[in-house]
């Protein structure tokens, strides 16, 4: 890192020279303005030049005629989360249907558009101003879906009511949405000291806002497939014991409950509960225990409703993990150092 001294210039005005080599790199001359701004750690970023907008960034991702569907999906979100704001697609011969439609698929995921194509190339660009976004109103946005989801999840459960499930499996996609968008958002911000300005990020929140936007996510995840197991079992006309009905709806609603808190904790940049919410895994092992036992004892041993049991008892496991670790990165929180 250079050293630069700083000098008077006149009565109250301090100042420091501006390298020669940084002056060249941005094609700056005497008379050119540059705008600063103050970070959140109270140093100075230079920017060269004010309202100069940085040329967006542009990929060309080559497509093989057998790729796999999977690894195009893969691929394209990989690049959107890592701030490219255009993506050129091209493959040697004409893209089959099923790609086409793939490619069709994610960028409806993506917040993108298809702004040029034809048989063998396609330009997807994404038309979002990051730097107006807000990424707390974003992640608060997904978790009240997310939280949704698994209150009506539960009561499909409670009811098998199937056209419930299938509302709530819809959801999935919208949590997806802000998911992509605000992790592509904590990337760039991560090495974008001026994007992480407007954010009103530090890097350090980077790190913890990633972490729990995966966790919202893997709860929606989770949420879904108690609803999809409801309509398989429909699907088969089979319906679950009562007894074994009331183990799992007291099991998901001590997970979901010790979610909620989680995250309302972390917002509110309280732990006061935090030490509850993470003991409160062990009630649900405890409970998902009960539920293998039963469904193998009593559900007359059909082979349908124990795999939809155990993989229910599995989802309200996992969502009370996700719980446990919001409440760990909101305690390491209330330890960040002040700057």
């Amino acid at each position: 890192m250079e050293e630069r001294k700083i000098m008077s210039l006149g009565r109250s005005s301090l100042v420091i020279s501006l390298p020669k080599d940084w002056t060249k790199l941005n094609e700056l001359k005497q008379g050119d303005v540059v705008s600063l701004a103050v970070q959140r750690d109270r140093s100075l970023v230079v920017f060269p030049g004010i309202g100069r907008k940085k040329q967006s960034r542009e990929l060309t991702l080559h497509i093989d005629p057998d790729e796999r569907d999977i690894m195009i999906v893969r691929n394209i979100i990989a690049c959107y989360l890592n701030g490219y704001s255009a993506i050129r697609l091209v493959s040697k011969r004409v893209f089959p249907a099923t790609q086409q439609r793939t490619i069709r698929r994610v960028v409806g995921i993506l917040y993108m558009r298809i702004m040029e194509s034809d048989a063998k190339s396609m330009r997807i660009v994404t038309l979002m101003d990051e730097s107006q976004a807000s990424v707390i109103s974003g992640i608060q946005r997904m978790h009240t879906i997310a939280n949704s989801m698994c209150r009506d999840g539960l009561e499909s459960l409670k009811d098998q009511n199937v056209e419930l499930a299938r509302a709530v499996y819809s959801l999935d996609d919208d949590v997806d949405h802000f998911s992509f968008f605000i992790i592509r958002l904590l990337r760039r911000a991560s090495l974008d000291p001026a994007l992480a300005n407007q954010l009103g990020l530090e890097p350090i929140d980077c790190l913890d806002l990633q972490t729990l936007v995966h966790r919202i996510e893997q709860v929606a995840d989770n949420a879904t497939n108690i609803a999809r197991q409801v309509i398989t079992l429909a699907g088969q006309r089979l319906r679950v014991s009562e007894p074994l009905i009331k183990l799992m709806l007291t099991a998901g609603g001590n997970a979901f409950s010790s979610y909620g808190k989680a995250v309302e904790a972390f917002f509110s940049n309280g732990f006061g509960h935090s030490d509850e919410i993470i003991e409160q895994q062990k009630i649900v092992q405890k409970l998902g225990r009960e539920i293998a036992s039963w469904a193998f004892l009593h559900e007359k041993k059909n082979p349908f409703i124990i795999c939809a049991t155990c993989s229910i008892r599995e989802s309200i496991r996992r969502v009370a993990e996700c719980a446990a670790d919001i409440a760990e990165i909101t305690i390491n929180r209330a330890y960040k150092p002040e700057h």
